[in-house]
């Protein structure tokens, strides 16, 4: 048995037992070279058996629930050398028993990654990925990630398999809760800030962790909201809409990649070759490692591309390198490789790539690095990472309608606390929070206890989230997330009323369980449960001031609701510090500023509406009907809240939107800006757009396209001039040929606090 001294020696020496003349040599070697010959030395001393087993990820269950199966018999399998990293585990104590069979117990001591689904927080839960991306602030994001890796590693995580960076402009899909929402450009800054934040600048440190960006690629774009569907669009719309927050992942060095569970172009992304290797390495240059998602490998057989020997050599073939759960790989790749299906220089090739990333977590040097259980006392939920967390969730809320003046409230208000969600752990830290504990969140009720201990609360639940059994046994597969309570109805909406009676004013708190988003958790209705529409409608009857607090992980359909008299604060599920973050906005304390990420239809019919449409040749010139143009005899083209759209307590007024000059030179630059001016009677934050409409170009360009953002902070009274550096490198895109280019041409631009305002001033990109 070659122990893991054996191993360690290799990174001093860059082969097993080599003379100390090459301890020298290989000192002033780089670090690459230095990898090189690590993973070279043990390369050469495994078995075909060994090398398989690298490229095999097992759940041994019993730990974080993420999927739908879990592997058999992990024990024996890791003694047998048969895997090369395990998920759904954590604990410095568990992992260390498994690290121990690795290291101990297999003849080259080879150690694991451990990977999780750390996606908004590990203990410290964020707001869901939709919610903070609302925040508009890449640094407060970036810690974010920071504060998720420090826990995530703590705890004995090394790998990580977020972020998530699917653009969807569907918000019938569940897992729009996951990502950025609809915008490449937002959603690639977000993906370069939430990679910087997992791996830091040294992956062998302690608290950095490898971060994973998925589900490569164009998962968000499933064919009618449902999830694991087909998707099919052209080359264009890919490189021009779809792939740029992937591109941005891989130019911030992320370490992982994970396949999605759809076909592109007719192949499933886990066996598609063009995809795992032309674009992804040949073109883009990633150099890291490649693995499936969630038994993709294995769900290649239900999309009729062949048995699970055949799939397993297609995805080998395309280039991934890590099977996940399905152990297609490890029970076929031999057989392939006998019948000349595969080669042993393709299973090399993936075995090298984990290594790779062992070696550059410096598990190599200690296999033990991140078990250390003072570490896990220590870094996890630590009273400023609590804090934090609240700040970030205030920072997320969306102020969608003020025009009823409800908010912010008085500190000794008689408040009528009502909602199926206002005195409610289970729902706080949203969808895919599988390492976060519910118990430990804080609810709307005991925020408002928190922050306004002189307000008088009258609370009731007035209404169960909803009241169809069967739909609700769906949302509650993890745990209860929709409670039916044994009172009727008719009793709790009684109770409501009577609490409204009470009070000066009602807070509503409703919306979407936490678990009617996520994975697996399409919707084709975009309406609030009819159990709590009915409550709302009650309220409103009561002529009583109300503000509705509406928790969701995607936009809603709300149009009944907007037009009602009350103010709507958009609060998505908010993650441990919920309700204390709510309470700080609802009474002032802090003045909310996010901007939605994702446009909020009128109608479900609407679907897809997304700013960045592009016009037809008979375009609609307003909201008006007009016959043969391009619109809908029921509802206006617009959506109900466009994307980047978010109230204030205060108000901005833009003026002198203007350029440096009227030309930009190809080799130039050229400065757009805009004052900006708090006029209303609260200080506050906003948060600057900048967008472009490139007026004529060889394809059909789309109406507008965000280049820019800057969220500043304005005093009452207080103006800013906000400015953006414009190059001709910014008014690039693919096209048609897939070349990346820039014609010259005119311009159209325009500052301000969301995408529906008109352009009005234009400049020239001449050669």
């Amino acid at each position: 048995m070659i122990k893991r001294s054996l191993i360690t020696l290799s990174l001093i020496t860059g082969c097993f037992f080599a003379p100390s003349s090459q301890v020298v040599a290989q000192n002033s070697q780089t670090q690459e070279s230095r990898m090189n010959a690590t993973v070279d030395s043990i390369l050469a001393k495994m078995t075909i058996d060994e090398k398989i087993g690298q490229l095999n990820l097992l759940n041994p269950g019993g730990g974080v629930a993420t999927g739908a199966v879990v592997s058999d018999n992990v024990q024996q399998k890791i003694k047998d050398g048969e895997v090369g990293g395990l998920f759904g585990v954590a604990g410095p104590d568990k992992i260390k028993i498994a690290q121990d069979y690795a290291v101990n117990d297999t003849r080259l001591g080879i150690p694991l990654l451990i990977g999780s689904d750390v996606i908004h927080g590990y203990k410290t839960t964020f707001p869901i990925p939709l919610g903070t991306s609302a925040s508009w602030d890449l640094e407060m994001i970036k810690k974010t990630a920071q504060i998720a890796a420090l826990e995530a590693t703590a705890d004995g995580i090394n790998w990580n398999f977020s972020p998530m960076v699917d653009i969807s402009r569907d918000p019938r899909w569940g897992r729009v809760a996951e990502g950025a929402g609809e915008d490449p450009y937002l959603g690639s800054q977000i993906a370069k800030a939430m990679v910087e934040g997992y791996q830091g600048d040294d992956l062998t440190k302690e608290n950095t962790m490898i971060a994973t960006v998925k589900h490569f690629a164009l998962y968000g774009a499933s064919e009618s909201g449902r999830d694991y569907n087909t998707t099919d669009m052209s080359r264009i719309k890919m490189f021009n809409e779809y792939l740029p927050p992937y591109k941005a992942a891989i130019d911030a060095g992320v370490g992982s990649v994970m396949s999605s569970f759809n076909d592109v172009d007719g192949v499933p992304a886990t066996g598609n070759k063009w995809l795992l290797t032309t674009l992804l390495r040949d073109k883009w240059g990633f150099d890291g490692f490649v693995t499936s998602d969630y038994t993709s490998v294995n769900e290649m057989i239900a999309h009729g591309l062949g048995d699970l020997q055949a799939v397993s050599a297609l995805a080998l073939k395309a280039g991934l390198d890590m099977d996940m759960v399905g152990e297609g790989f490890l029970t076929t790749l031999k057989k392939s490789l006998e019948e000349g299906k595969v080669t042993e220089q393709e299973i090399t090739t993936a075995a090298r790539r984990i290594l790779e990333a062992k070696y550059k977590l410096g598990l190599f040097e200690d296999p033990y690095k991140y078990l250390d259980e003072n570490r896990t006392k220590k870094d996890i939920l630590k009273k400023s990472s609590r804090e934090f967390a609240r700040e970030v969730a205030a920072h997320s809320f969306v102020l969608l309608k003020k025009d009823a003046g409800v908010l912010p409230l008085k500190k000794d208000a008689k408040i009528a606390l009502i909602g199926p969600l206002a005195n409610n752990k289970n729902n706080m830290l949203g969808t895919w929070a599988p390492t976060g504990d519910p118990q430990l969140s804080i609810p709307v009720l005991e925020g408002i206890k928190n922050v306004a201990p002189k307000a008088k609360i009258n609370y009731a639940q007035g209404a169960n989230i909803t009241n169809d059994e069967e739909f609700a046994e769906k949302i509650n597969v993890f745990g209860p997330r929709a409670e039916i309570s044994n009172v009727s109805p008719e009793k709790m909406l009684e109770k409501a009323l009577k609490a409204a009676k009470k009070s000066d004013v009602i807070i509503a708190v409703v919306g979407e369980a936490s678990e009617m988003s996520g994975e697996s958790a399409s919707r084709t209705n975009l309406l609030i449960p009819e159990s709590q529409k009915k409550l709302i409608r009650e309220l409103a009857k009561t002529d009583k001031p109300m503000a509705i607090v509406l928790m969701s992980g995607r936009p809603l359909n709300i149009s009944e609701e907007a037009a009602l008299p009350v103010d709507i604060l958009q609060v998505w599920h908010p993650g441990v510090e919920a309700g204390n973050a709510i309470a700080d906005v609802i009474f002032g304390d802090y003045n909310p500023s996010g901007k939605i990420t994702a446009s909020w239809p009128r109608n479900v019919g609407q679907v897809p509406v997304y700013y960045r449409m592009k016009n037809t040749g008979r375009p609609q010139p307003s909201d008006d009907f007009t016959k043969f143009k391009s619109q809908y005899l029921d509802v206006s083209n617009s959506p109900l809240y466009p994307f980047g759209f978010g109230l204030s307590y205060t108000d901005f007024e833009y003026k002198n939107i203007t350029a440096s000059a009227d030309k930009l030179p190809m080799d130039g630059t050229i400065t757009l800006s805009a004052t900006v001016t708090n006029t209303g009677d609260f200080d506050g934050e906003e948060v600057v757009q900048l967008y472009i409409h490139d007026k004529v170009r060889s394809i059909t360009p789309p109406l507008k396209e965000l280049k820019g953002f800057k969220k500043i902070m304005l005093k009452k009274g207080e103006s800013k001039t906000v400015s953006f550096e414009i190059s001709a490198e910014d008014l690039k895109f693919y096209n048609s040929n897939l070349d990346f280019v820039t014609e010259p041409g005119e311009f159209e631009y325009v500052i301000a606090g969301s995408s529906d305002k008109e352009f009005k001033n234009s400049f020239e990109l001449v050669k």
